[in-house]
């Protein structure tokens, strides 16, 4: 019994962000299961490690970027992130805090997580995890730069001049 208990405790301590979800009593196995796998796919992304990083996502998955011209099939973003990676070139985003709740099925997760970057500074992935035959895989990530509400008017500005 006693390693029964402890096993949740190990899940939570390997897992970087802190976890948190509206309903506590859904912080369980699927729920800590769900936070490895977006910890997985960021730890990927960071050794550019292609399979370990496109393999975490559906084969009809979606990555939407910052950018409002990208949003990107699996298969469209693979060929994107192909050549980086190829040169042992990743990108860097860890997790600080982060929000997964589970549909009533259990079937589906959604989640928003605030995450530090070098380049980008903090920035808020929120997407959606299915449970599939081969475990738990990310449908959609949307990668964003929070804009705080007192730059708003400014940033809308630049972007409508470009």
């Amino acid at each position: 019994m006693r390693s029964l208990l402890l096993a949740p405790m190990f899940l939570a301590a390997c897992t970087p962000a802190s976890v948190s979800t509206t309903n506590p009593m859904r912080h369980d196995a699927d729920t800590l299961a769900v936070a490895q796998v977006l910890d997985g796919y960021h730890a990927a992304a960071s050794r550019a490690d292609f399979d370990g990083y496109l393999g975490r996502m559906t084969p009809d998955g979606v990555f939407i970027g910052t950018d409002a011209t990208e949003r990107w099939t699996t298969e469209a973003f693979a060929a994107f992130v192909r050549p980086y990676f190829a040169r042992g070139r990743g990108w860097t985003y860890t997790p600080t805090v982060r929000h997964v709740d589970l549909t009533p099925d259990g079937r589906t997760a959604y989640f928003d997580e605030l995450l530090e970057s070098t380049s980008y500074g903090t920035c808020r992935g929120t997407g959606v995890v299915v449970r599939t035959a081969q475990g738990w895989k990310i449908a959609q990530y949307h990668l964003t730069i929070p804009v705080p509400n007192a730059l708003a008017d400014s940033v809308v500005r630049m972007i409508r001049a470009q």
